[in-house]
């Protein structure tokens, strides 16, 4: 029982990439999800921020709350830098994002069935 738990507490970050050498460290995934610059052409997507996947991912890879993250880019969209990720409403709904959209990158919980066109970038064990 205990790995089960593990695994639920588990984050993958996958995208609809080409290139299925990519692999991303930790902070190349936050500046990803925060709008830092990467070599890489990717698109982050997020999930809603009651949704548990999203308050894992942000405790465990971006290691910001919520309400921080909430902050961050209301001042980014207010003096028009960045946008925040697109946000979709549930891991099934991601995945399919992912499917038809080039360059898009999201987060699941692992465990989710990964379509083998989808690349795992990162996992946050």
């Amino acid at each position: 029982m205990v790995q089960s738990s593990n695994a639920a507490e588990t984050i993958i970050v996958v995208a609809n990439t080409a290139d299925k050498s990519i692999q991303l460290n930790r902070q190349q995934v936050r500046n990803l999800f925060m709008g830092g610059a990467l070599p890489y052409d990717l698109d982050a997507v997020a999930l809603p921020p009651e949704n548990h996947t999203r308050v894992l991912f942000n405790t465990k890879v971006v290691g910001l709350t919520e309400s921080r993250i909430q902050s961050y880019w209301a001042q980014m969209r207010f003096t028009g830098r960045k946008k925040a990720p697109v946000e979709i409403k549930n891991e099934e709904l991601v995945v399919e994002y992912l499917m038809t959209n080039v360059g898009a990158t999201g987060y699941l919980p692992a465990g989710v069935a990964i379509p083998e066109e989808l690349t795992v970038l990162y996992s946050s064990k």
